[in-house]
């Protein structure tokens, strides 16, 4: 199904499941888009479960591969509309979110802005998307994987004093296609490196693709070099509306993509929360999506009544 948005924008949406407990699944990335996956988060008699690509991404168009004129628009404010939009198009007046990666931020983003809205929060491979992790994952990291970085680093070619992030968002929004999927090339290998930590880690086959990895390095450097356009603070300066909110974090300890003290942070800021790590898993692994799983059916289970 497809949802109209301003700007030309429409949104691929899909619904399954018929139970009594309104969900909403965000995906990662950004630029993910959904997948048979998170089918396995939810029990369809339980949940009546929403997801759709984000804009700029999978079904949903125009795609950033094609249309870069897109990119102004695409922004957190605008993906709070969004799942507004998709809300009050299923008739549904609050639901329990669930977000992977950037959809936690993403998840964490629209319950600070619609409180009302949010029954609870499950999360896993949890961020926040503020200065601080985008420096961490774009630059510091260069500690533990500096051979790579360096090569990372030479890609992107960054000007006097300019970020490397922001020299390879410069590049993949070049007009010069070879310009942009070096750089799309360069970030994916990073991608698979700074995630290897993980003994349950396999390369990411859709770095191999070249749309696919166009889509995924602009959509993912567009939200970084702008800090997830939430300002420097990030979701902790808002943190105060998840008060009343019920919500799990799952985390792995062995997560070099997003420290473990993210969710620690915030859960400490939060303490509605509940903090749950994997401690021999990095970000995404089986032991996490089987935690994440179980908080969904608990959630759901307890807004039943």
């Amino acid at each position: 199904m497809l949802l109209d948005r301003p700007g030309g924008v429409r949104l691929s949406w899909e619904q399954f499941g018929s139970g009594p407990v309104p969900a909403l699944f965000l995906h990662g990335g950004p630029g993910s888009g959904i997948s048979d996956f998170h089918h396995t988060l939810f029990d369809p008699s339980t949940n009546r479960v929403v997801a759709f690509d984000q804009r700029g991404c999978g079904q949903s168009t125009p795609s950033v591969a094609d249309d870069l004129s897109s990119l102004p628009g695409n922004t957190t404010q605008a993906q709070i509309e969004d799942i507004e939009a998709l809300r009050e198009q299923v008739g549904v007046e609050r639901w329990l979110v669930v977000g992977l990666s950037w959809g936690a931020t993403l998840a964490l983003a629209y319950a600070e802005s619609h409180p009302g809205r949010v029954n609870g929060l499950a999360l896993g491979a949890v961020t926040t998307t503020s200065r601080a992790e985008v420096e961490w994952i774009s630059r510091d990291l260069r500690r533990v994987f500096p051979e790579e970085w360096e090569q990372l680093e030479r890609v992107a070619e960054p000007r006097r004093a300019e970020r490397v992030v922001d020299a390879l968002y410069r590049a993949i929004t070049s007009d010069d296609e070879a310009v942009r999927d070096r750089a799309a090339v360069a970030w994916g290998r990073w991608e698979n490196t700074h995630m290897s930590l993980d003994p349950h880690f396999s390369p990411d086959r859709r770095w191999e693709d070249p749309r696919t990895r166009i889509e995924l390095a602009t959509l993912i450097l567009h939200y970084w070099s702008h800090d997830a356009f939430l300002g420097a603070a990030g979701i902790l300066q808002g943190v105060d509306q998840l008060a009343t909110i019920p919500g799990v974090l799952v985390h792995g300890r062995r997560d070099l993509s997003s420290s473990m003290s993210v969710p620690f942070d915030l859960h400490r800021a939060w303490p509605a929360s509940r903090l749950v790590h994997i401690p021999d898993e990095g970000h995404g692994g089986p032991a996490m999506i089987r935690e994440l799983r179980a908080a969904v059916r608990r959630m759901s289970i307890d807004m039943r009544g």
